[in-house]
């Protein structure tokens, strides 16, 4: 027989409900705004910003994209691809080697590497751009593709290492057994078992470059080189008066990461509480 839950214990419940439709709420409440902001004209949405469009306009996605937004999107597309898909390829090499190779000073170097996940971007700002200033890579793809990857790399490995680790050893032995190299374990055995932490790597890098914008407000000063979070935040000084153009714009830009996520999803939570069991 079930046991009664108690006054308290149903008012927790509630409680929890509560904060979790609270925070549903406000994580919809800004979509629901800008995608219904940008098909209406500028006079329903001023008049009645919270309704549906009877009328649905898509002058706004016009505006948007007879601008520079093309070009802003294939530069954020170039950028946030290359950085995401070297950092995972270093970070799953890095996290093999912390996980299955002995060596001195393994953990401390581990350690250190991690301590850098609570370094802010900013108190980097400074240094980097003089570095870039002195190399000539102001204005320059490659300068913010490094900078991406050196503050993705820590959390990659650290994530990946502790997955790598979960793995059965005897899966390891096996392959050494049958005269497996380490690269050939790590291609042929721990790769094809790390599916869901790549996959969940590659979600959260990708969300995080993709919509990255002070570092890319510093390093990519040139119109034709800008990215599409800083080509937007001029894009509303310039049309500041039109909210559905505005509105328009950030919907186009938020399309690949929701698309990205919903692929995704499936191995998301998976990949997130990978190695939380240590393999035996």
């Amino acid at each position: 027989m079930n046991k009664k839950s108690t006054p308290l214990e149903l008012a927790g419940v509630t409680a929890r409900q509560l904060i979790l439709i609270l925070i549903t709420a406000m994580a919809i409440v800004p979509g629901y705004l800008m995608i219904t902001g940008s098909l209406k004209t500028q006079e329903e949405f001023l008049n009645s910003p919270w309704s549906l469009p009877m009328n649905p306009n898509f002058q706004g996605y016009s505006a948007a994209w007879n601008d520079q937004f093309p070009t802003w999107f294939r530069n954020s597309l170039l950028v946030t691809v290359s950085a995401v898909l070297f950092t995972i390829v270093m970070a799953a090499t890095a996290a093999w080697g912390f996980a299955h190779w002995k060596w001195r000073g393994r953990d401390t170097v581990l350690g250190l590497l991690i301590s850098l996940m609570v370094v802010p971007p900013v108190v980097l700002l400074i240094p980097l751009f003089t570095l870039g200033a002195k190399l000539g890579w102001i204005s320059t793809f490659r300068m913010l593709i490094l900078v991406y990857i050196g503050l993705m790399l820590p959390f990659s490995i650290y994530l990946l290492t502790n997955f790598f680790r979960a793995i059965p050893v005897s899966l390891i032995e096996a392959a050494e057994i049958d005269g497996a190299s380490d690269f050939r374990t790590f291609r042929s055995v721990v790769l094809p078992l790390s599916g869901p932490p790549l996959i969940t790597l590659t979600i959260v890098n990708l969300l995080w470059a993709w919509n990255e914008l002070l570092l890319a407000l510093v390093f990519l000063q040139s119109d034709e080189k800008k990215s599409l979070m800083v080509g937007i935040t001029g894009f509303q000084s310039r049309y500041s008066l039109s909210i559905p153009t505005i509105m328009a714009g950030m919907t186009i830009a938020t399309l690949p990461l929701f698309i990205t996520y919903i692929f995704g999803q499936r191995y998301f939570i998976t990949g997130l509480t990978a190695g939380s069991v240590k393999g035996e």
